[in-house]
C-alpha cells in the first residue's frame, strides 16, 4: 500500500503553493477547498477536500465535517447556476478496495450530470470528449466560488 505523507500529497501541496488558478482550486474555506478534477468524467467535475491530511473520516472534527458538507451544498448551488446540470453524483471512494485514486487524503467528488452524458467512447474507444477545457470550466466556476466564499488568498 502506498504511504503518502502530507509532504508529497497533491491535496496538501497544491493549496500550499497559493497559485489557485494553476492548481485549479476554485475556492477555499477555513477547513476545506474545492478543486477541479484534472481528469474529469464530465465538465464541472470537482472535488471537495479537507485541508487536514487524513484517509479516515473519523479523524475529522465535527467542525471540519460540517464545513465539508457546506462546501458540497455550495458547490451544488454554484454548479446548478453556472452549468445547469440535470442531476449530480456526489460521493467518495475510501481505500484501495473502494477505488480511491488518492487513498491517503479523503475527498468528495461532485459530478454534474446531464441526460445522455454517457456514450460508447469511454467504454469502447477509451476516449472522453469534454465540451470545454479545464481552463474554460475554471473561468466559469471560480468567480462564483470567490463570490460565495471570498477571494482566494494570494
Amino acid at each position: 500500500m502506498e504511504n503518502l505523507s502530507a509532504s508529497n500529497c497533491i491535496f496538501c501541496t497544491l493549496p500550499a503553493n497559493q497559485d489557485d488558478r494553476s492548481s485549479l482550486i476554485l475556492g477555499r474555506t477555513k477547513h476545506s477547498f474545492a478543486i477541479l478534477n484534472k481528469f474529469p468524467y464530465n465538465s464541472g467535475h470537482l472535488m471537495i477536500v479537507p485541508l487536514r491530511h487524513t484517509a479516515d473520516l473519523s479523524d475529522l472534527s465535527e467542525v471540519i465535517l460540517l464545513d465539508l458538507h457546506r462546501c458540497i451544498r455550495d458547490s451544488l448551488e454554484i454548479l446548478k447556476e453556472t452549468m445547469k446540470p440535470q442531476g449530480f453524483n456526489v460521493g467518495m471512494n475510501l481505500g484501495e478496495a473502494g477505488g480511491a485514486g488518492i487513498r491517503q487524503h479523503l475527498h468528495y467528488h461532485v459530478l454534474p450530470r446531464w441526460n445522455g452524458d454517457t456514450n460508447f467512447l469511454p467504454a469502447i474507444g477509451e476516449t472522453k470528449v469534454l465540451p470545454e477545457s479545464l481552463e474554460e470550466t475554471y473561468a466559469r466556476l471560480a468567480p462564483a466560488f470567490h463570490k460565495k466564499w471570498g477571494s482566494p488568498s494570494t
